[in-house]
């Protein structure tokens, strides 16, 4: 789907404001695949566990992942379904939907894993002025102004 000038801009904002966060061990990527048990979906921003080069021959996994986002304008009710969802029953502990049409960054949490009604049991809102943490494996590793992320 064509991305318009918004998308691209909070896209490459959020990609290099979590690189700037992550410690050691983990790293970022833009629009590239994960592979799941059923689908091989490309998020806007994803966060791997590991070096670059342990995936030479393989994509991550959701258990190499630690956050996925995806931009959302045109796709908001897909990303809040189908890839809410898709990311939930894959396991994967936190998925960001950052919402343009409402100027929201959506955190969820609390993954399903296999289950007739995928998902996730824990949603916070985050708009202008409030401050996202940034968790791997449980654990903080920094916080981003809502603000600095949004177009």
């Amino acid at each position: 789907m064509p991305k318009n000038p918004p998308h691209t801009l909070v896209n490459g904002l959020i990609h290099e404001a979590i690189a700037r966060l992550l410690p050691a061990g983990w790293f970022a990527d833009s629009q590239e695949p994960i592979t799941t048990d059923d689908s091989e979906p490309e998020p806007d921003v994803r966060v791997v566990r590991g070096e670059r080069r342990a995936f030479r021959e393989r994509h991550p996994g959701p258990r190499d992942i630690g956050l996925v986002v995806e931009v959302s304008d045109a796709t908001l009710e897909r990303d809040r379904k189908l890839k809410k969802q898709l990311y939930g029953r894959a396991g994967i502990s936190v998925y960001w939907i950052v919402n343009l049409r409402e100027r929201r960054l959506e955190v969820y949490t609390e993954p399903s894993g296999p289950a007739a009604k995928a998902g996730y049991g824990r949603r916070q809102d985050f708009g202008p002025g409030d401050v996202v943490p940034v968790t791997l494996d449980g654990v903080e590793v920094g916080r981003l102004a809502v603000d600095d992320l949004l177009p």
